[in-house]
């Protein structure tokens, strides 16, 4: 990367990681982004965020198109795109905006993972084990309650303390994206799974610990009776949906979705789960808004005046 993008490119990142608060991992992938788009511009003999032109950009799009890159994928590095171009018109680095009026590469469209209600209700009762008192099985069913009642990221569910859970007041404390915090409503069964994990199953985790001073802070533990990492997670998540039969895709987001669906489908409004959630843009929380096709028949058959 040239002097001409250099400058410009740390005052991006440090504009998003730290202005605008974005994690990490999300800094870091903008990084990337933007590093393989002004790599690709530069190998095009340009070497100044003000040569770059409406057709560049449509012709890196379409460079990442012939690369076998997905539509998810594209729409990603061009949103990128698009913010640090935003950025450098606000700099004053550029004096028009040449990629606003590029858009996103149209693909399939795709919806996330969710489970039916039934299925989350199956999954729940495999992870109770018959109703067993093994430490490890009110953890698992404790964590899996919590995820299901919160939508939290499995990020969020890791780094729940136990300060950070009121069970009187039914009410949860989550960090989100870019440390953010939000209160998220606890259910009567993530409480009750919670407070049984409390009374018997933490404590003989914590003393299992090999540690000198053990883990006080962390609301779930793992058999080393450390705060349980993500990987943890995902490997309860699925062993417990082997247990209870579900052959979809389980993964420690299909909570999340079907959080976020089963929400929508209840009759909440988006720009409630939008908040519970966590999305910074409603946008994000609009893709819950999906309706079946069982719920796309169900309702023409019982609304057109000749349906039947």
């Amino acid at each position: 990367m040239t002097n001409g993008f250099t400058r410009l490119t740390e005052q991006f990142l440090v504009h998003i990681g730290v202005e605008r608060g974005l994690a990490t991992a999300t800094v870091t992938a903008y990084e990337s982004d933007i590093a393989k788009y002004i790599d690709w511009l530069e190998t095009r003999g340009i070497h100044e965020p003000d040569a770059i032109t409406k057709q560049d950009v449509e012709d890196y799009i379409a460079a990442l198109d012939q690369a076998g890159e997905s539509a998810r994928s594209k729409a990603r590095r061009l949103a990128s795109i698009h913010e640090f171009h935003r950025f450098a018109l606000g700099q004053h680095a550029v004096t028009a905006d040449v990629s606003a009026a590029v858009k996103a590469p149209k693909g399939a469209s795709t919806l996330p993972d969710v489970l039916t209600v039934d299925e989350v209700t199956r999954l729940l009762d495999a992870a109770a084990a018959g109703g067993s008192t093994d430490p490890v099985v009110l953890r698992d069913k404790a964590l899996l309650e919590f995820m299901y009642a919160t939508g939290c990221r499995v990020s969020e569910a890791t780094g729940v303390n136990l300060d950070d859970i009121d069970l009187d007041e039914h009410i949860a404390r989550l960090m989100g994206k870019g440390s953010k915090q939000r209160l998220v409503p606890l259910g009567s069964y993530a409480c009750r799974a919670i407070t049984a994990y409390l009374n018997v199953g933490r404590g003989e985790l914590e003393r299992r610990s090999s540690a000198k001073i053990p883990e006080r802070r962390a609301l779930f533990l793992n058999k080393r009776g450390k705060r349980i990492s993500r990987q943890s997670v995902w490997e309860i998540v699925k062993a417990t949906g082997e247990r209870a039969g579900i052959t979809k895709p389980l993964h420690p987001h299909t909570l999340r979705h079907s959080f976020a669906t089963h929400l929508i489908q209840g009759g909440a409004d988006v720009r409630t789960v939008q908040e519970l959630l966590g999305h910074a843009s409603v946008t994000t929380t609009q893709i819950y808004t999906h309706v079946s096709p069982e719920t796309l028949i169900e309702t023409y058959l019982t609304s057109h005046p000749r349906a039947r």
